[in-house]
């Protein structure tokens, strides 16, 4: 039977800003096998096949160590939510070989923002004038990034922002998996999923990677498995409004690789678009722990 973990907001927070660091660098790694920085680019879906393969031997491996009790799985909330997943990060990992990681982390950002708007038809929710005024706010962020110039427009931008619009389906399934199953077994069953789903899309475009690109590819499957790790459990010991304004922490790590392994530094245009989107996605936070807090509380057994 699944038994919730006691509450601790510190470390909560903590462990947020390390899965942070970790996602950053996992971005850093998909823009290295993407580009020609250690061989011939590797397509995004065979980035993303690294990323679930690896990850899954090093939970797996886990797995057999502790030998942990699992329980029947929900089988159709993990495949939707892998599916939107592995298309997530497929495109995430396609944009950032183009374009800056400021630039693809902070349009991620806007993954909640589509989930609220989607969450409308697929939940049924209520979604009030803050809340739009938020996602608005965002969404005018996200234009300045996409640069909506014939001279400057980013093509590859709109990887970036597509990511976003999946990364947003899957968060309504994510929402749908909380509390219903232990964090270990969730991220297993993500990562077998995954593997499956990227094993089957990689066939028609797979090449042979090299040495340097398998040791990457083997180290961007471990980042992921601990950010995700670190990520589940911290979500297990507070609530998600507490945690996310420290996820944002992933664009302050994006941008430091960037600027440390590939000299990119962010434009005037990059700071203004990203700030924009992070003002309206904090406020966006802090309004839904707002409505959380003022709904009817279930009563307490006797």
């Amino acid at each position: 039977m699944f038994v919730p973990v006691p509450k601790n907001n510190a470390l909560a927070a903590l462990l947020i800003v390390i899965a942070t660091a970790f996602i950053a660098a996992t971005t850093l790694m998909a823009k290295a096998l993407g580009t020609d920085a250690l061989g011939p680019p590797l397509p995004a879906v065979q980035i993303s096949h690294g990323r679930f393969l690896f990850a899954f031997i090093a939970l797996g491996t886990v797995a057999a160590i502790v030998r942990p009790v699992l329980e029947r799985p929900h089988w159709r909330l993990h495949i939707a939510r892998t599916s939107f997943g592995w298309a997530g990060v497929t495109l995430m990992f396609a944009s950032v070989a183009f374009i800056p990681l400021a630039d693809a982390t902070a349009i991620s950002f806007l993954n909640p923002v589509f989930s609220m708007m989607l969450a409308i038809p697929l939940l049924g929710e209520r979604v009030g004038p803050v809340r739009w005024s938020a996602a608005a706010c965002a969404l005018v962020g996200a234009a300045v990034l996409l640069r909506p110039t014939s001279q400057s427009f980013e093509p590859a931008a709109l990887l970036a922002l597509g990511a976003a619009v999946v990364m947003g389906l899957e968060l309504i399934f994510i929402k749908k998996l909380a509390g219903r199953e232990k964090p270990f077994q969730i991220l297993l069953v993500n990562n077998l999923i995954g593997l499956a789903i990227a094993t089957t899309a990689v066939l028609p475009f797979w090449q042979a990677p090299t040495p340097a690109q398998w040791a990457t590819l083997a180290a961007l499957g471990a980042c992921m498995a601990m950010a995700q790790t670190c990520f589940v459990n911290a979500m297990a010991r507070a609530d998600a409004s507490f945690v996310a304004p420290f996820s944002y922490s992933t664009l302050v790590f994006a941008a430091l690789y960037d600027a440390a392994i590939f000299s990119v530094r962010p434009d005037g245009v990059s700071v203004l678009g990203a700030g924009i989107i992070l003002c309206g996605a904090i406020w966006l936070a802090l309004r839904e722990a707002r409505v959380k807090k003022q709904l009817p509380r279930p009563p307490t057994a006797v």
